[in-house]
């Protein structure tokens, strides 16, 4: 498996992100956040981690509105790629929002509120440090 090529919105992460298949859920979640400006944009493979999905996305916006903007975007574009609906959680305020797409689970933050919780370095616990 070769590094995905780096993005402006993967630029500033230190690893690269992995290859998507192309037409896949996880492909079109990452080109919609990579399309919407989406900052410090983070894939974690959980598969054998987790049965809750497949990966888990974390990226972070720059307000409360981008995030909401992403969010609502990324949900609109799954369900038009025929993947179904996906069920979002935390929209009102934006500061944390989750979007359960099945196989991928996304999580947008605020910077702030993204480095109080640290959803990386939960769910990279254990890793070699291999994307």
């Amino acid at each position: 498996m070769t590094p995905a090529q780096p993005t402006a919105a993967t630029a500033a992460t230190p690893t690269p992100l992995p290859e998507s298949e192309p037409g896949s859920l996880h492909e079109l979640v990452l080109k919609s956040l990579d399309d919407d400006q989406a900052q410090e944009l983070v894939s974690i493979p959980l598969e054998g981690k987790s049965s809750i999905a497949d990966h888990m996305v974390i990226a972070s916006g720059r307000s409360t509105r981008q995030v909401a903007a992403m969010a609502q975007k990324l949900a609109e574009r799954i369900k038009q790629g025929g993947f179904g609906h996906a069920r979002i959680e935390g929209l009102p305020a934006a500061d944390w929002v989750l979007i359960d797409a099945g196989d991928v689970v996304v999580h947008l933050f605020r910077p702030e509120v993204r480095s109080f919780y640290n959803l990386e370095r939960m769910w990279a616990f254990g890793d070699s440090g291999t994307a």
